[in-house]
């Protein structure tokens, strides 16, 4: 059929809504610390790395690549 249906799952990121949101102090430092401790990377994403998965499942690279959920979360899912 030719057709590739993929999903991208963001992780939190510190850029975009997520830096609108931290940057208001809604959030305290302790909270980003522990969401920060959840994540194997140690570190959020950023929009620019949701971008780049999104790009690859897009490309012709990614042709053989039908039907799956890409987790761009540092590792947070694992």
């Amino acid at each position: 059929f030719g057709v590739r249906a993929n999903s991208v799952g963001p992780g939190m990121l510190s850029d975009g809504m997520a830096q609108r949101l931290i940057a208001s102090g809604d959030l305290d430092e302790r909270a980003l610390d522990a969401a920060r401790a959840n994540i194997p990377m140690g570190t959020f994403g950023t929009a620019a790395d949701i971008a780049e998965a999104v790009c690859f499942l897009a490309s012709d690279r990614a042709r053989y690549i039908p039907g799956q959920h890409l987790a761009v979360d540092g590792g947070y899912t694992v």
